[in-house]
């Protein structure tokens, strides 16, 4: 099925087992979503589940942190990541806190969903990535969707727990094609190992694993490697022990990333990965990643922007021969 609707399905299934669960947020009920993630489901479950709101993401997540305190499970939608920051008070200092500061008395069984990243000339207000943000606030749990399967999993994990979450996807990746088995579910903390390998240790997240993954043929063919490509899925906690595993076997780390290098969510793993596994590194860490520019609107300058399978190729194949990989 398509990423979105194994989104839709994970919806649908938890809704139906739970009336407590409700979804909140721009054009979610009677239009289905601006990216069709709930569409159909306000014909199945009507206007008290499925609440359209205004234009006011601050409200969103606030309701959304109210009806958490208040019994019921809401799942509240931001249109995109940018418009998340207007909501970043209640997320930092409501969802991710209340918990703690309530000594356990109150809990927050909540997801705020919303893609990210760089789409086709969306331009700089529409187009970026947070998780280096909403990563380094304790209390919340922040998931990264990928893959198809993941997705269904993960977001069904998610809304079936008592901890707040952040559930981030890509713009990109809603029309994505991928199996789904929905009889054997998985961890969403741990790691998927996308692609086996010896000699590198790949690590990335979102849409990015698809462009790792292009990137790899071009790769092995230049140095006659192996790679070992890891979708992280959790971006917190991070399942540092499945890292930890192929690095001790691969001996090189590369991280490739979407978000701005500079503060870039992969320098925290490139960070662990100095301080934690040095003595298994034959080579000083790679970090790939967005330039430090906001993201133009020219398609050209665009993709000059970021990473794209080409230009991953490209600096892992000069890293490698650089540092006698």
């Amino acid at each position: 099925m398509l990423y979105r609707e194994a989104l839709n399905k994970a919806l649908d299934e938890t809704m139906d087992l739970d009336e407590n669960i409700v979804v909140l947020g721009e054009d979610v009920g009677l239009y289905g979503g601006s990216y069709r993630v709930t569409e159909g489901l306000y014909a199945k479950y009507g206007e008290k589940r499925l609440i359209d709101t205004p234009i006011a993401e601050l409200s969103i997540v606030g309701n959304a942190v109210g009806m958490a305190i208040g019994g019921l499970r809401p799942v509240a939608e931001i249109m995109t990541a940018n418009f998340a920051l207007l909501a970043f008070d209640q997320i930092v200092n409501h969802m991710a806190k209340l918990h703690y500061m309530s000594a356990g008395k109150i809990t927050l069984p909540m997801v705020v969903r919303f893609p990210q990243g760089v789409s086709k000339q969306l331009a700089a207000q529409h187009s970026e990535s947070y998780e280096q943000m909403l990563c380094a606030v304790p209390g919340l749990r922040v998931l990264a969707a990928s893959d198809v399967n993941y997705a269904y999993h993960a977001l069904k994990h998610a809304i079936m727990s008592d901890d707040p979450f952040l559930f981030i996807e890509h713009e990109l990746l809603y029309n994505k094609k991928g199996e789904v088995d929905t009889e054997t579910p998985i961890d969403p903390f741990k790691a998927r190992i996308v692609k086996e390998g010896k000699d590198v240790t790949i690590v990335s997240y979102l849409k990015m694993v698809d462009d790792v993954m292009a990137a790899v043929p071009k790769i092995e063919e230049a140095l006659g490697c192996s790679c070992e490509v890891i979708d992280l899925c959790s971006l917190n906690p991070v399942d540092y022990e499945t890292l930890k595993k192929s690095i001790e076997k691969t001996s090189r780390l590369v991280m490739v990333e979407e978000d701005h290098k500079t503060g870039g969510y992969g320098a925290q793993i490139v960070s662990w990965a100095a301080e934690e596994i040095f003595y298994a590194l034959d080579a000083p860490p790679l970090r790939i990643a967005g330039k430090d520019t906001p993201i133009p609107y020219n398609r050209t300058l665009e993709l000059a922007s970021i990473p794209t399978p080409d230009s991953i190729a490209e600096e892992i194949v000069t890293w490698s021969r650089k540092n006698n990989v």
